[in-house]
């Protein structure tokens, strides 16, 4: 898609930046929001991305964009899986077939590829916080500028989200909180009263007349306590902000998201109101389209696929993913031990606990988008005697990085991290990449990290780690399995030993020992039998087969390290370390992640281009060879 039709879409034709969307007349609004909405639907249909979060913030995006004056006045997207409308109507409709592909479009707000875009996104909750210090910046330079955060109800689930509140309503700067409600039980408050209330409390006439009480009673303490509480009770009776309230925001709402004229007359009034404001907009997610609507869990990140179906279509892979094999694990190993608790923060889908969570919904814990919370509920658990599992991305993992230190391994509590979407990830980019892992875990104390190069090795890492009286984790990546055998009975390996699965030729000019960590086995296999090359699966990372690697230093020329992570403070790093401390002197290669942030891309192009696939890796390796 490189142009749209202008029959189809007539007026979003005309929108090449929202100073164009605002030269409409207000009542051809709905108009472009249909419009939006079927563009939204064949790009994406077309070329894979987030597809029901940003049906469902269409309206609010037009809306937003037509009062506010952007990009002078700013917006800041909670993660920014809904932000496809803004991308469309700043400037990037024709690049949107392209966004999570290698080279195209990001597919998050992200500063580098538009002005609009004022803060790159992809972790939760990080929206008020960000908005927050922008508008004290614009309250210092004495602009005025306009500040707005659009945060998801999911995304307030998270402890910084009311942290930043807390701060805001303590300072009281001039922003705009609007919460984009999609999934509380609130509609029924939805409706023609609530909407004329929203109008009322956010009119000039109120709020004129609300400021006028307070400096009139200002010298009548008691009375203006009494007057205060008395708008508290008001409000708290027909709205429920009473929360927001008490954390000093001004509530209004809720309102009807897919009303854009609403929105527009709502958003003009808050415009101008002095101090923080809290805007409560509920909106449907999928909105338009009604396979969406009905499952919009299942289309939230789709495929290509045919709008004119009402499913998806289903891909069945010959081998499962590393995801189902935790599943799978984890319900096998619950059946057997019920004291097993498993922990997951608001990543049920992701990372293959549905089966779990409806087999034993005693043993499952979904926390929502609170990773500390989550490591240190861990920690609790494992202190009252039960065997908790959390289940967590490598690149959420680290915003819970100090319980983990703190909760769990200073306590050296046996809580077992079952670390999915490890390494190069793909489409999502930078902000989930799993890159940091194995170098953030490896430094700490009493931690035991296990990389598996299979399921079978997977399955058995796991079980090992649940049955260890210490902290350990298991770090797999997106995506399938080798299609290996599987193991009928549970093995527990011997911690901290690797395993040689190829040895060289004796005879070899240069002989090389290549020390692989996780599934990059896949890629070393193939490189080691074109060089003629040992292969040592090494398994851990902490404890390291220190045993083995001075064996295998003593009987080669060059020890290879690869990972699926940073080359800085990684495997190869606890390799090195152990070689210079040891005073062996062989030289040694490191091939892992460069000092950078991953661009997203397919995962296999991202490694060809990185020379971490097999054809890569066998050139590295050659290069360093002809320089020995």
């Amino acid at each position: 898609m490189t142009s749209s039709s202008h029959d189809a879409y007539p007026l979003l034709d005309g929108i090449d930046n929202p100073a164009d969307l605002r030269t409409l007349h207000e009542r051809q609004l709905p108009q472009l929001c249909a419009e939006v909405r079927e563009f939204l639907l064949s790009s994406v249909s077309r070329s894979s991305g987030h597809l029901a979060s940003g049906l469902g913030t269409v309206e609010l995006t037009v809306a937003l964009h037509y009062v506010y004056a952007t990009p002078y006045d700013q917006f800041v997207w909670d993660v920014g899986h809904q932000a496809y409308p803004h991308k469309i109507l700043t400037g990037r409709k024709h690049q949107l077939h392209t966004i999570r592909q290698k080279d195209g479009l990001h597919p998050f707000p992200w500063r580098p590829e538009s002005e609009y875009d004022t803060l790159s996104v992809g972790h939760s909750s990080t929206s008020i916080s960000a908005a927050l210090g922008m508008a004290i910046a614009a309250q210092r330079e004495r602009t005025e500028k306009k500040v707005v955060a659009i945060i998801g109800d999911g995304a307030m689930t998270a402890g910084m989200a009311f942290e930043a509140m807390n701060h805001a309503g303590d300072i009281k700067p001039d922003m705009l909180v609007i919460l984009n409600d999609n999934d509380m039980s609130i509609s029924e408050n939805v409706g023609a009263l609530n909407n004329h209330l929203a109008r009322v409390l956010s009119g000039r006439f109120y709020t004129s007349l609300r400021e006028s009480s307070k400096k009139l009673l200002q010298g009548m303490p008691g009375i203006h306590h009494l007057a205060s509480r008395a708008e508290e009770h008001m409000k708290g009776m027909v709205a429920p902000g009473t929360i927001f309230e008490e954390l000093g925001f001004n509530y209004i709402g809720p309102i009807d998201g897919h009303d854009v004229n609403l929105l527009v007359s709502t958003l003009r009034n808050m415009r101008h109101l002095k101090g923080p404001q809290f805007l409560h907009v509920v909106t449907r997610k999928g909105k338009g389209y009604e396979p969406a609507e009905k499952d919009p869990i299942g289309y939230h990140g789709v495929p290509k696929f045919d709008p004119a179906t009402t499913s998806l279509p289903s891909k069945k892979a010959a081998t499962p993913s590393y995801s189902k094999v935790f599943g799978d694990w984890l319900c096998e190993m619950a059946a057997q031990d019920p004291k097993l608790m498993a922990v997951t923060p608001a990543m049920r889908e992701g990372s293959g606990m549905v089966e779990f969570s409806q087999r034993f919904p005693q043993q499952y814990f979904d926390v929502a988008i609170a990773e500390q919370h989550a490591v240190t509920f861990g920690a609790g658990l494992a202190i009252g005697g039960f065997h908790p599992v959390v289940a967590i991305y490598s690149t959420f993992l680290q915003r819970g990085y100090d319980q983990l230190i703190h909760d769990v391994a200073l306590q050296n509590l046996p809580v077992l991290f079952a670390i999915d979407r490890a390494g190069i990830v793909g489409a999502d980019g930078p902000t989930h990449q799993g890159a940091f892992d194995l170098s953030y875990l490896r430094c700490v104390p009493n931690m035991v990290v296990m990389t598996p190069s299979d399921e079978n090795e997977c399955r058995n890492m796991l079980y090992t780690g649940h049955k260890l009286q210490q902290p350990a984790a298991v770090r797999y990546p997106r995506g399938n399995g080798t299609g290996c055998d599987i193991d009928a009975e549970l093995q527990e390996l011997t911690i901290g030993k690797g395993r040689i699965l190829r040895r060289a030729n004796e005879a070899s000019a240069t002989k090389v020992a290549i020390l692989s960590f996780g599934t990059v086995l896949n890629d070393v296999i193939p490189c080691a039998d074109n060089l003629d090359a040992t292969i040592a699966d090494m398994r851990f990372v902490k404890p390291i087969d220190e045993q083995l690697i001075r064996e295998l230093a003593d009987s080669h020329d060059l020890l290879v390290t690869v990972e699926d992570n940073v080359v800085a403070g990684g495997a190869g790093s606890a390799v090195g370390e152990f070689l210079h401390g040891a005073g062996l002197t062989t030289a040694i290669l490191q091939l892992g992640l460069p000092d950078q942030f991953i661009k997203h891309g397919d995962q296999q192009e991202i490694r060809a281009e990185l020379g971490l696939d097999a054809d890569g890796l066998e050139q590295r390796i050659r290069q360093r060879i002809a320089e020995m």
